[in-house]
């Protein structure tokens, strides 16, 4: 039996990945003006700076399909690492705060330190993604019953709400609004080669790290105390997936802006596909995270070009249903 589900996953993840590749391909070649399939191939094998076509997809198009798909990982690992570690259906990196938190340091940034290089900025937005994180955890750990799902979901919407007023001030009052709406509604659109470079193996590290913690993350799903009985320290390995998460959720933002939901859907589809194996969850999530956002932006793309839909709003459009039935679902824990 289980010799059979390992050749299910298998076939699964090459499934995902096939997807995963047709999806990026479609994306790169359709838009406000269409690339025919030799047109596409050749800008990618054969770069040639003369041609236009060539420019389109090697400047524009594809650093900005490559940057939705790292950043769709990075959003779906690190909601799949929120869910298991704090045994959270609802978890999500946008849900819990956390995309806030990141979204405020930059906002800071460019309110008091307009020039910062973007590799600092990224450090600002993991240090905004991990305060956010501890606070967060503290509030709901201080009400009366301690810490469960639904208070660290409430701590989280409290603390996500206050800290969005917070950037929504700071953008009025330093006259940021234009700089800022494009972290508030999340995008792709001025992902570049030197953000790629800097993005892709951070996201790719944690993304492995968050893969050899699968197994660890299984046992502390099922409740601390049958972690500890199996040999897991549950502390240690909650920090270590908080940190992962907080690492990704940090590298996202400061590319895509804050943008909800990827990290709360995808997980589930992928625990129905392949059950409760944190080792399989993971992987899984990483590439369904990469088509659902390659998709959310082809989308934002298409509904109206040359003009642009916010990618957030695409996403929400299907994740506010989602979290809502989760929400009946969880109801009589409150």
């Amino acid at each position: 039996m289980s010799g059979s589900r390992h050749i299910i996953f298998i076939l699964l993840l090459f499934a995902a990945l096939l997807g995963l590749g047709l999806t990026l391909f479609m994306s790169v070649s359709y838009g406000a003006k269409d690339l025919t399939m030799g047109t596409v191939w050749s800008a990618v094998m054969h770069y040639d700076a003369e041609l236009t076509a060539h420019q389109i997809v090697h400047e524009i198009r594809l650093p900005r399909v490559l940057g939705a798909a790292i950043t769709g990982m990075a959003f779906a690992v690190a909601g799949a690492i929120m869910q298991g570690v704090t045994r959270n259906p609802m978890a999500d990196t946008g849900i819990l705060g956390i995309n806030a938190g990141s979204t405020f340091m930059v906002a800071l940034c460019f309110a008091f330190l307009p020039n910062l290089s973007y590799s600092a900025l990224m450090a600002i937005s993991f240090a905004g993604a991990a305060m956010t994180t501890v606070f967060i955890v503290l509030l709901g750990s201080l009400t009366p019953g301690g810490l469960n799902s639904i208070r660290l979901t409430i701590a989280g919407a409290v603390v996500a709400a206050i800290l969005q007023s917070l950037s929504t001030g700071i953008a009025i009052y330093f006259a940021l609004s234009q700089d800022l709406a494009f972290w508030y509604a999340g995008g792709v659109a001025g992902v570049t080669w030197s953000h790629l470079k800097l993005l892709v193996p951070i996201i790719l590290i944690a993304t492995i790290w968050a893969c050899m913690m699968g197994r660890s993350i299984s046992f502390l799903s099922l409740g601390d105390e049958s972690a500890t009985n199996l040999g897991v320290r549950a502390s240690r390995v909650r920090f270590l997936g908080m940190t992962a998460a907080v690492v990704l959720a940090g590298a996202s933002v400061s590319v895509a802006g804050s943008i909800g939901f990827v990290g709360l859907i995808v997980p589930h589809i992928a625990r129905r596909l392949v059950g409760a194996d944190y080792r399989k969850i993971i992987m899984l999530s990483a590439i369904l995270g990469s088509i659902l956002l390659v998709w959310a932006d082809f989308a934002a793309r298409m509904v109206n070009p040359p003009r642009e839909f916010a990618i957030g709003a695409m996403v929400a459009m299907v994740g506010v249903p989602f979290f809502l039935y989760l929400a009946r679902k969880e109801r009589s824990n409150l």
